[in-house]
């Protein structure tokens, strides 16, 4: 019997934002192309928090089921599937769809389509609704379902999908690697991922935060050094990095600082994404040592396949805490507080029959 309606964990209100209640809605159409998840475990992230507290801006659906970090079984493909079967465990991550036209689609960078379709919050190009993880099923275009490696637990791989390829992507398009000097800053969920691939990837790893609170974590992930950003952090360290990725949504961090550790010509990446944007950049800064300010989006569809391997080959254990998909407000409460060390991941626990 094809499925028609999922069962989530949904937002009706921003101002109301911990008040999760289980909805039953209907799903997309599954076109030729898409695929049908049972969703078994889902990771939070910081984008869920900004999105259903407004911080983002409105709601463009009436109501979210947040959630991109999505790993299940495939319980229905469309006719046009041709990787995936019925009964594989696969992820779906922060992009379920891209429009397959644009200059980005046509080549590898279908994460910079110039229509996505994200994991929630958003409509498909025939105007129906797509919600999140946070759920029972979700649908997704083949192109943005990834076969999971025997080896990595579901817990293990939820949050890569998201949080490990907005890190692991920049990393590997600047050359991360053995030989090479990597900043990250901020060691949250996205910074322990930087650490953990930066590492994995053979690249030295310097982790910058506020105080010394997080070093010890920092250096049992792989880091090489831990600096905390007091005043005068940076003498010393000039055009010592190849690459720093920002992880941290702040927009009081010392920016012009940063910029110049990195050697002439590098990157100051930043995947973090604070609601009140960037203010405080000089081009004076960005001048001493031909410095680019960039940032980055998710990763395509080779970059994703390439992370999971290298996570199966090295072992790599994210920092996580399991929880039941009831507690989704005890997750979101945590981002906002700081306080997760380093991602939740929450367990499916919806009642289908209900």
């Amino acid at each position: 019997m094809a499925i028609t309606h999922a069962q989530g964990y949904a937002i009706t209100d921003p101002k109301n934002y911990l008040d999760f209640e289980v909805k039953k809605y209907e799903l997309e159409p599954l076109e030729d192309d898409r695929i049908t998840v049972a969703v078994e475990v889902c990771g939070v992230c910081g984008s869920d928090h900004h999105t259903i507290s407004g911080g983002w801006g409105p709601f463009a659906t009436k109501f979210i089921v947040t959630g991109h970090e999505v790993v299940g079984k495939v319980v229905e493909v469309g006719p046009k599937v041709t990787e995936f079967k019925v009964g594989q465990r696969v992820g779906v991550g922060a992009q379920v769809g891209s429009c397959g036209k644009c200059k980005a689609c046509k080549g590898p960078n279908e994460n910079y389509c110039v229509q996505p379709v994200h994991g929630y919050n958003t409509h498909w190009y025939d105007g129906a609704e797509h919600q999140g993880g946070y759920s029972t099923h979700i649908r997704a275009q083949e192109r943005f379902v990834f076969p999971i490696p025997e080896s990595l637990e579901s817990t293990d791989a939820a949050s890569m999908l998201c949080a490990g390829i907005t890190v692991f992507s920049p990393l590997l398009r600047n050359g991360a690697g053995p030989g090479k000097k990597v900043g990250v800053v901020g060691l949250g969920g996205l910074g322990h991922y930087a650490v953990l691939f930066g590492t994995a990837l053979g690249a030295d790893v310097t982790v910058f935060s506020r105080s010394d609170a997080k070093k010890e974590d920092a250096l049992k992930m792989g880091a090489k050094e831990f600096i905390a950003t007091t005043e005068g952090f940076e003498k010393g360290h000039e055009l010592e990095f190849d690459v720093i990725i920002v992880t941290a949504s702040s927009s009081k961090l010392p920016i012009n600082e940063l910029l110049s550790l990195l050697d002439v010509e590098r990157k100051l990446v930043f995947v973090g994404m604070p609601e009140e944007g960037l203010s405080n950049i000089t081009s004076q800064a960005l001048s001493g040592n031909g410095a680019a300010l960039a940032s980055s989006h998710l990763g395509n569809r080779q970059e994703v396949l390439k992370m999971l391997q290298l996570a199966a080959d090295k072992k790599i254990k994210p920092w996580v805490t399991i929880l039941p998909m009831k507690d989704a407000a005890k997750a979101i409460k945590a981002v906002e507080d700081n306080t997760v060390r380093y991602r939740s991941i929450l367990i499916q626990d919806i009642d289908k029959s209900a």
